[in-house]
């Protein structure tokens, strides 16, 4: 029977959750490593000791090494500088997009603005938010990049016992190991990393689709997050629609040109506080929803003289009748004009069916 439900139009990709802001710990200088205690999973807090490096005896601080730590401890200072200003301007951006959304706020009330403008308010303030945050972590980062810095130009030597001196590794944010790089106690370079540290409760995901998929997805549109272990759909928000496309081989050999849809968890952080780093999960951009809609199953359509068209059962007898068709999933068929509501469709008709020919009903499941 022809019936009115929701109907939802939505394109459907695999994707995977990601940190937002992860550090990659690099060694400072040449040097030999202690063995580290961390594993994976572990919880550090900023300034924490991670490890303890000692100096590679000929790469000493002499007057050249001396010159060349200098000129990084004033690059990270540079840095840190211009962390904080960055900084600065987030916050701005953010205390704005919330002044404007509460402004829009009593106005959507009085339906004086539509709903769509005031969406983009709250997807413009989610996203303000996260880049302050994203500045906050930078600031923390390039404060710890300067003390790194600092440190080679203060290393702390037992004078009863050269072996001793030591250049500490410290975390530089409040968060989880992510991934150990260097593990046993052995020979390093400057800029071999050690470890990668981030913030498992700042999660965003990163889903590939076709690039013909693509353009008719756009920020603040809604998404809804399926089969990623819990019961219930996470509720999410497209964030980026990357504007460069890469090449990918699907699993039949065929090359395709994906382009990368990144989104954020609009859903309370306890519901998928689960997650972590790379797990998979079923993203569904909605394109089109609507919650009471006249639709037939998509099979029980077919092309007659340039038109859809469809069996009706009437009086015992297959009624061919053209129709309208709106929006389609590939399931249901959004139908416009034609037929009425309660209406018996045969679906999948086969070739022997014609317009007025008799059919008898066997049975209804």
């Amino acid at each position: 029977q022809a019936h009115r439900a929701p109907l939802t139009v939505a394109i459907e990709e695999e994707g995977k959750t990601r940190v937002i802001d992860r550090y990659v710990i690099s060694a400072p200088v040449n040097g030999i490593t202690c063995r580290l205690d961390l594993n994976v999973g572990d919880s550090v807090s900023r300034g924490q000791l991670l490890m303890s490096i000692k100096p590679l005896q000929s790469q000493i601080l002499d007057p050249r090494s001396r010159a060349q730590a200098e000129a990084r401890m004033a690059a990270a200072q540079a840095a840190l500088s211009a962390a904080k200003e960055q900084l600065s301007s987030a916050r701005a951006a953010a205390r704005l997009a919330s002044t404007e959304l509460k402004r829009l706020q009593p106005l959507l009330e009085k339906r004086l603005i539509a709903q769509e403008e005031y969406d983009r308010a709250v997807t413009a303030h989610q996203t303000h938010r996260a880049d302050e945050r994203s500045a906050g972590f930078k600031v923390e980062v390039a404060s710890y990049e300067l003390k790194a810095a600092q440190s080679v130009l203060n290393i702390t030597t037992d004078d009863s016992d050269p072996s001793n001196e030591r250049i500490p590794v410290n975390s530089p944010i409040d968060g989880k190991v992510l991934k150990v790089a260097h593990e046993c106690e052995g020979p390093i370079r400057t800029g071999d990393p050690l470890l990668e540290v981030g913030d498992p409760r700042a999660l965003e995901i990163e889903v590939d689709v076709l690039s013909a998929d693509a353009v008719r997805i756009h920020p603040g549109m809604h998404v809804l997050f399926d089969h990623w272990g819990g019961e219930q759909a996470l509720q999410g928000v497209v964030r980026t629609v990357e504007p460069v496309g890469f090449t990918k081989v699907s699993a039949l050999g065929v090359e395709e040109q994906r382009v990368m849809i990144i989104s954020d968890f609009n859903s309370p952080q306890i519901a998928w506080e689960k997650l972590g780093d790379g797990y998979r999960v079923v993203a569904r951009f909605i394109l089109w929803q609507q919650d009471n809609v006249l639709q037939v199953p998509a099979s029980s359509l077919f092309r007659s003289d340039g038109q859809w068209s469809v069996f009706i059962v009437e009086k015992g007898r297959a009624i061919k009748r053209k129709v309208s068709v709106g929006k389609r999933n590939g399931l249901a068929a959004q139908i416009l004009n034609g037929i009425t509501e309660d209406q018996w469709i045969i679906n999948h008709p086969a070739e022997d069916v014609e317009d007025g020919k008799r059919i008898e009903i066997l049975s209804i499941n």
